[in-house]
């Protein structure tokens, strides 16, 4: 018998009758284990020591950005959805506008200044626009520093020369008593997902919209609200990772019937209950693996391959009647259930197995597209075999313009907006994503339409 490994959390014992047994340690009904690294709601309520000083913690490990990034990864839709997120909202870039109101409307009337025009491309504020709404996107929130110019420390007007994207793994907020972003004092800036190999932390004073040239340099975490979150946001899709994370598991699974071939005997679903109680038991034996997720990782490899292994023996050949399987039963104590596992005879129905698994893609993609808050037609999502209509994404992109814009776009640019106010008071100018009006075959002259281009 030989045990190979399908993906992180499945495996496949191939008999030398020709058979194949599964076995995956991350179904059942409790939380995978990588999500519950993400998804656990405690993780700000107590702060962590970093080199001596508390932050809030981001994520159950302090990492929640880049357990964020290793989810998205792994999965074919939900990183194009996001891309496509940011093109919809970024559309030509920022441009400066005023607001002009007439006949009780509101409208943007963009225009041109040179001054500002120069201060924003000695920064690259383009760069600076698409890492923060990439930031927000992914985390409904984002990290940036402000600079002032070295004449304001010899007693000149103090003057904002640059502003600055902080990606969010590398950012902590300093850790308060009272529980209020607002309270926060200071930032953190260092390699907080490698453990600062290379020296510690920059400490940022918070950015004082009230006195903007109070620090030579400062930062800010510019968030919308996440519901009963007292520090760090979450994003919008947080309840579709499961899917995104079950979607992702489909292709390593196609790859495996390819390379293999499928003579499956049993699909064998173990319940998560028994994986986190292997979990917290190396822990306790192995005080020190607390901080080593990775060595704990190995060892439940390990075990689950000797289970499979012994767990064969028990339900192939002939031989082997009369044989048992023993396993102990607990009660989940959220949901009062109890935790078993199951053993599921597979009938090598092909076409059925593959079906089931294009069935469940088609409902993940449809759950992440929904859960990230963007309409199928403007992802290229394909249901039922088909693309959306010309005029069904027309109005999906007009009524995603119109609805799905203004939260991201004030902001990713408040801290640009904050920054124009006061280098240049009395401009009362404005940045913006400045979106082209799209419009159908019908309306457009016959010499401007796609087709006579």
């Amino acid at each position: 018998m030989e045990t190979k490994t399908i993906s992180r959390h499945s495996y496949a014992a191939h008999m030398d009758d020709g058979r194949v047994f599964i076995l995956s340690n991350k179904l059942g009904d409790g939380i995978p284990p990588d999500l519950f690294k993400i998804q656990n709601p405690n993780w700000e309520a107590f702060p962590m020591t970093v080199q001596g000083t508390k932050i809030v913690p981001y994520g159950n490990d302090n990492r929640l950005p880049v357990r964020i990034r290793e989810v998205l990864d792994e999965n074919n839709l939900a990183p194009g959805v996001l891309e496509r997120q940011l093109g919809l909202i970024y559309g030509q870039g920022p441009f400066l506008y005023q607001l002009v109101y007439e006949n009780g409307q509101i409208s943007r009337e963009w225009v041109n200044d040179q001054k500002i025009e120069e201060w924003m491309r000695t920064w690259d504020v383009k760069a600076y626009a698409k890492g923060a709404l990439s930031d927000y996107l992914h985390l409904k929130g984002f990290f940036n520093a402000t600079y002032l110019a070295r004449g304001a420390r010899i007693g000149r007007r103090p003057f904002i020369a640059a502003l600055e994207h902080i990606p969010a793994k590398n950012a902590r907020l300093e850790w308060v008593d009272s529980r209020k972003v607002q309270d926060v004092k200071h930032i953190l800036v260092g390699d907080f997902e490698h453990d600062f190999p290379y020296g510690g932390y920059c400490l940022y004073p918070v950015y004082d919209r009230r006195n903007p040239g109070k620090w030579a340099a400062s930062a800010s975490y510019n968030h919308t609200y996440s519901f009963s979150r007292d520090f760090y946001s979450i994003p919008q899709y947080w309840g579709t990772l499961p899917w995104i994370i079950r979607g992702s598991e489909i292709p390593a699974i196609f790859k495996y019937v390819t390379d293999n071939g499928l003579n499956l005997a049993y699909h064998i679903h173990s319940p998560q209950g028994y994986w986190d109680t292997k979990r917290d038991y190396l822990r306790k034996i192995h005080p020190e693996w607390e901080s080593d997720e990775a060595k704990i990782e190995d060892e439940i490899r390990k075990m689950t391959e000797k289970f499979l292994q012994n767990l064969t023996e028990v339900l192939s050949g002939k031989e082997n009647a009369g044989k048992f399987f023993h396993t102990v039963d607990v009660i989940d104590e959220v949901s009062g259930k109890p935790v078993t596992w199951s053993i599921e005879p597979i009938d090598q129905k092909i076409k059925d197995f593959v079906d089931s698994q294009l069935k469940i893609s088609e409902a993940s993609s449809s759950a992440i597209t929904s859960g990230m808050g963007l309409h199928p037609a403007l992802s290229n999502l394909i249901i039922n075999g088909k693309l959306a209509s010309g005029s069904e994404l027309l109005y999906a992109f007009k009524l995603f313009l119109s609805s799905d814009t203004e939260i991201p776009e004030s902001t990713v640019l408040e801290p640009v907006n904050q920054a124009i106010a006061f280098n240049f008071p009395g401009k009362n100018l404005r940045v913006g994503f400045y979106h082209r009006q799209v419009q159908t075959e019908e309306a457009t002259s016959t010499s401007d339409r796609f087709k006579n281009q």
